[in-house]
C-alpha cells in the first residue's frame, strides 16, 4: 500500500521521540535524566481525580454531546468570563481531547491548499507539520534573542498576504517561556484590525504558570474589536497536572466552533467523559495550589538560570512563564567530544549530551530555531541539580 502524499513531509514529534528514546536507554539499564518532557512533574489534586471516581461511580460513562458536556462548558465559559474577561454562549465553545485536536480541527476547518499560517520562531514543534498535513503553508518568521523571541508588529505586517489565514499566537511560549505585555499583543492586534481575513489562533495552554509577578493577557481579551477573529486555545493539562486527561478546549466563533465540532463527529467524537468531569472539577475548583507549583517553578527556574551562568557557556534569556528554559549553544558548535566526534550543530549536542551524559533535552532546531537546546524544569530540585552537575562536566569535557 502507498501511504498519502500528504505525509512525506510528516515528521514524528521530536519532544516525544526524545522522551521514548530517553526511556529506552532507561529500560537498557541506563542513568537517564530527562529534562525533554513537557509536562508537570507534580500529581493531579486529588479532588479533581475524586470528581473522575465519582462520575464513573454514578455511570457518566457513555457518549457525550461531541463538543463537550453541558457542565464542561458551562465551566469553560465561567473560566473565561473569571480569568480572562472574555463572554462566550455554549455555542461559541468546544473541548476535545487535548489542546492538540483543538488545533488541528481548527486548520483543518479552515486551510484549502496554499493557504498560508504565521508561525513566529521560536515555535511548538507540531505547529508547522498540523499547517501542512492540512494542506496549508507555514509563513515562518524568525524572532531572535534580540527581540526576546517575540513578533513585531512590523514583522507580522510584512508577512500577511491575501492567502493568510492564520496567525498563531503562543505565550507564554513552548520552549521560550517568554510572554507579550499588553501594549505588545494591543499593537498587534491593530495590525490583525487592519486585515480582517487574518484569524488568530490564540495557544493560552501555559496561562496559569507564571513568575515575577507578571501579568497574563489574552488578544481578544486586550483588543475586543478583533474577538471575531480570535480562537482562543487552552486546556487543562499543564496548569493542573493532567497531561493524561486529554482535555483542551477553545472559545471563538460560531460557524469556526460548529465546523470544528463536525469534524470532530466524523474523527474521534466527543472527549472522554470521565476526564471531562474531571475538567469540571479543575476548572471550577480552588485554585490556590497554583501559588505554590508556581513558587517551586521559579525557584528550580532560577537555580538553573543561575547554574548555567556561573558553570556553562550557556546564554539564556530568564523566562517569565512555563516551565522551560531556551539558552543558546553556539559556544559549544564546531568543539570536539572526547571520543572525536564533532559538535556541528545543536542537533549533535543534545545526542552527545544524551549518548554520552544520559542527559536528554530537545535541540533547538525541532523549534526552528538552531544553535538553542529545550531544557525543561518540570523535574524535582535533586533532579535538577543532578541534571546541571551532569551537564557541566559533559560540557567540560568539549574541546
Amino acid at each position: 500500500m502507498n501511504l498519502a502524499q500528504r505525509l512525506n513531509n510528516l515528521r514524528p514529534s521530536p519532544t516525544l521521540s526524545l522522551t521514548e528514546k530517553a526511556g529506552q536507554l532507561k529500560a537498557a539499564g541506563r542513568q537517564i535524566i530527562t529534562l525533554s518532557v513537557g509536562e508537570p512533574d507534580f500529581a493531579t489534586p486529588s479532588w479533581i481525580i475524586e470528581a473522575a471516581h465519582q462520575a464513573a461511580l454514578i455511570g457518566q460513562t457513555r457518549y457525550t454531546p461531541v463538543g463537550g458536556t453541558p457542565a464542561l462548558k458551562q465551566a469553560i465559559i465561567s473560566k473565561f468570563a473569571r480569568d480572562n474577561r472574555l463572554d462566550y454562549t455554549p455555542a461559541e465553545i468546544v473541548a476535545s481531547s487535548g489542546g492538540k485536536q483543538v488545533i488541528f480541527n481548527a486548520l483543518f476547518a479552515t486551510l484549502d491548499a496554499g493557504d498560508e499560517v504565521i508561525i513566529p520562531t521560536p515555535y511548538w514543534v507540531s505547529y508547522p507539520d498540523m499547517v501542512e498535513l492540512c494542506d496549508g503553508r507555514s509563513v515562518i518568521i524568525e524572532c531572535p534573542k534580540s527581540q526576546d523571541y517575540k513578533l513585531s508588529p512590523a514583522q507580522l505586517e510584512a508577512a500577511i498576504t491575501p492567502r493568510t489565514k492564520w496567525l498563531i499566537l503562543n505565550a507564554p511560549s513552548n520552549p521560550t517561556g517568554m510572554m507579550y505585555s499588553f501594549d505588545e499583543l494591543w499593537q498587534l492586534a491593530q495590525v490583525i484590525r487592519r486585515n480582517p481575513h487574518v484569524m488568530v489562533m490564540s495557544d493560552d495552554i501555559y496561562e496559569h504558570l507564571i513568575y515575577d509577578g507578571t501579568v497574563f493577557n489574552t488578544i481578544a481579551q486586550v483588543e475586543p474589536d478583533i474577538r471575531h477573529q480570535v480562537l482562543t486555545v487552552n486546556g487543562v493539562s499543564k496548569s493542573y497536572a493532567m497531561t493524561g486527561w486529554r482535555i483542551g478546549y477553545a472559545g471563538g466563533p460560531r460557524h469556526l466552533i460548529e465546523a470544528m465540532t463536525n469534524i470532530q463527529s466524523q474523527s474521534t467524537s466527543n472527549p472522554c467523559s470521565i476526564a471531562q468531569a474531571a475538567a469540571v472539577a479543575a476548572l471550577n475548583g480552588d485554585h490556590s495550589f497554583l501559588n505554590e507549583w508556581c513558587h517551586q517553578y521559579q525557584s528550580r527556574r532560577d537555580y538553573m538560570l543561575q547554574a548555567m551562568h556561573d558553570e556553562t557557556k550557556l546564554k539564556c534569556i530568564r523566562p517569565n512563564g512555563a516551565f522551560y528554559l531556551f539558552p543558546n549553544c553556539d559556544a559549544y558548535i564546531d568543539c570536539t567530544t572526547p571520543q572525536g566526534q564533532q559538535i556541528t550543530s545543536d542537533l549533535d549536542l543534545s545526542a552527545y549530551l544524551l549518548d554520552q551524559a544520559g542527559l536528554a533535552v530537545v535541540p533547538g532546531s525541532a523549534f526552528g530555531a538552531p544553535g538553542h537546546l529545550r531544557f525543561s524544569f518540570a523535574l524535582s530540585m535533586d533532579d535538577l541539580q543532578k541534571a546541571m552537575q551532569v551537564l557541566t562536566q559533559a560540557l567540560e569535557n568539549l574541546r
